[in-house]
C-alpha cells in the first residue's frame, strides 16, 4: 500500500531510522560517525543529485524496515530509536521508503506482511540460492522478496530512470543476496546495480574516482590447522589483478600482518585485495576475523590498522562467510567498510567455489577500469557470469578477453554452471557503492 505522508513527516521518520541503524552499528562496531551526514531529507536528495552529475548513475536509496502495527495512523510519531519500538516483534509490519535525487520520496506499507514472515522467507531465499545443485529452487523466495521489497516501488524507479539501488536494511535482512532477487523475468542485477549501506550517517557519500589507484593484493592458498578450506585459485587471482592494475602482490608466507602494515606505510594503496577467508560469526565482533598466513586479524583489531590514513577507497575480501540468520554476524558483514575505516568493501556472504571467484574477480577488476562506479563494475561482472560470458571450459577460465589455463587443482571443476546465483550473488558492495 503506497501512502503519502508529508515531507516533514517523512523526514522525521527517516531521521529516526538513521539514528536507529547508526546506533546499532556503532554499539556493535565501537565506532563513531565518519563524515558529514545529511541532516534531512532534502540534503540526502542533494547528495544523490551530485552523484548523478559526477557519474551519470541515477541512485535510489531504499530503506527496508519493520514498524509496529498501527503505525500508519501516526506515521511520524513512532520513534524508532526508542527502546520499546526497536524491540523486534514478530508482528511488526514491513515498510519501504525510496529516496531519489528528484521527485518526492515514496513510502510503502504492507499491512499483514510481518517481520516473522519476511525474515523466514529471507532465510529460505539465501538457503536456496546456496544450493547450487538445484537449478530453480531459489526462484520462489527470490520472487517473493522482490514482490515485497521492490515491486511496489517499480513505477517510481522506472519513471525516474533509476539504475542503482542502495539498500539500508533492518535486522534479519542484511545478509540476503540482493542481486538475486527476481522479478519473474530476470534477476534485478540485470536492470540495477546494487549496494548495501549500513547507515547514511556512517558512510562517506561522495564519489572518488579510482583512476590511478594502486592495488595491494595479498592472499594464501592454504591455512595450516585452521580448519579453513584451501583456496587453490589465489595465485591466479592475484596475478590477474596485478596485470590489470598497478601494484604489488604477496602470496602465502608473505601474507602477514606485519607485511600488510609495512606495505601500507611504503605506498598509498587505495585498493586492498585480500584473497582469503573472512568469517563473520555470532556474538561479539572479536569472534569474527580475517585469516592471514600467520594468524587471524580479528574484526575488533581492524580499526587499529589506520586504513583511513592514507585513505583506502576499496577493500576486497574474496572468500567470506556470514552466519545465516544471526544479527551480530549481519552487523559485522554490513558494517565491514565502517569497521575497517574504508569507503567501500566488496565481500561475499558465503564461501563461493574458488574457480568461480577467480572468474568474477577477474571480470570485476577489468570493469573497474572502465566504469564510473564500483557497484556497476560488480554488476557487469555478475552479468557476464549470468550470460555465460565468464565460464569454465576444458580446463580454462573463459572470458571475453580469451582463455586463462587453470592449474591442476581447478581443472576438475570445468563442469560448474557459473550462471547459477550461488556463484555470483554472494558478492556484495558494502558501504559507498559509487
Amino acid at each position: 500500500m503506497i501512502t503519502n505522508p508529508t515531507i516533514p513527516e517523512l523526514s522525521l521518520r527517516l531521521r529516526n531510522l538513521e539514528e536507529s541503524f547508526q546506533s546499532e552499528f556503532q554499539q556493535y562496531l565501537g565506532v563513531t560517525s565518519q563524515g558529514s551526514p545529511p541532516q534531512n531529507l532534502q540534503a540526502t536528495q542533494v547528495i544523490l543529485k551530485e552523484i548523478t552529475e559526477t557519474t551519470s548513475v541515477r541512485p535510489g536509496m531504499v530503506y527496508v524496515f519493520f514498524a509496529p502495527p498501527g503505525g500508519d495512523e501516526n506515521f511520524s510519531s513512532i520513534d524508532l530509536t526508542s527502546q520499546t519500538n526497536r524491540v523486534a516483534r514478530d508482528t511488526d509490519i514491513l515498510e519501504t521508503v525510496v529516496i531519489t535525487g528528484t521527485g518526492e520520496p515514496v513510502r510503502v506499507r504492507l499491512p499483514g506482511t510481518t517481520r516473522r514472515q519476511v525474515v523466514q522467507v529471507a532465510n529460505n531465499f539465501r538457503s536456496e540460492v546456496t544450493n547450487f545443485r538445484s537449478s530453480r529452487g531459489f526462484l520462489n523466495p527470490a520472487q517473493q522478496m522482490y514482490k515485497w521489497l521492490l515491486e511496489p516501488l517499480e513505477a517510481e524507479l522506472q519513471k525516474q530512470g533509476i539504475d542503482n539501488l542502495v539498500f539500508l536494511m533492518d535486522a534479519g535482512l542484511r545478509s540476503i543476496p540482493l542481486a538475486a532477487m527476481h522479478d519473474g523475468k530476470g534477476f534485478i542485477v540485470e536492470r540495477y546495480s546494487v549496494g548495501l549501506m549500513p547507515s547514511l550517517n556512517l558512510t562517506p557519500l561522495d564519489h572518488v574516482p579510482l583512476e590511478g589507484a594502486q592495488v595491494l593484493a595479498m592472499g594464501a592458498t592454504t591455512f595450516g590447522n585452521s580448519g579453513l578450506n584451501p583456496l587453490p585459485a589465489v595465485p591466479l587471482e592475484l596475478n590477474n589483478i596485478s596485470q590489470l592494475w598497478e601494484g604489488v602482490e604477496f602470496l602465502n608466507e608473505t601474507f602477514t600482518l606485519n607485511n600488510l602494515i609495512q606495505q601500507r606505510q611504503n605506498r598509498p594503496f587505495r585498493i586492498i585485495h585480500l584473497a582469503t577467508h573472512g568469517v563473520f560469526n555470532p556474538g561479539d565482533r572479536s569472534n569474527s576475523y580475517i585469516q592471514l598466513w600467520d594468524g587471524r586479524l580479528r574484526l575488533d583489531q581492524l580499526d587499529q590498522l589506520n586504513w583511513g590514513n592514507p585513505p583506502v577507497d576499496l577493500l576486497v575480501l574474496s572468500a567470506c562467510q556470514t552466519a545465516l540468520g544471526d544479527k551480530e554476524a549481519e552487523l559485522g558483514f554490513a558494517g565491514l567498510a565502517i569497521n575497517a575505516g574504508v569507503r567501500s568493501a566488496l565481500a561475499s556472504l558465503w564461501e563461493v567455489n574458488d574457480a568461480a571467484t577467480l572468474g568474477l574477480m577477474t571480470k570485476f577488476y577489468q570493469q573497474l577500469q572502465v566504469t564510473t562506479t564500483k557497484a556497476e563494475a560488480l554488476r557487469l561482472a555478475q552479468l557476464a557470469m549470468i550470460r555465460g560470458e565468464v565460464r569454465l571450459e576444458d580446463g580454462n577460465l573463459v572470458t571475453a578477453d580469451g582463455l586463462l589455463p587453470l592449474n591442476e587443482e581447478l581443472r576438475s571443476l570445468s563442469n560448474l554452471n557459473l550462471t547459477h546465483p550461488y556463484y555470483w550473488s554472494a558478492f556484495t558492495m558494502v558501504g559507498n557503492p559509487w
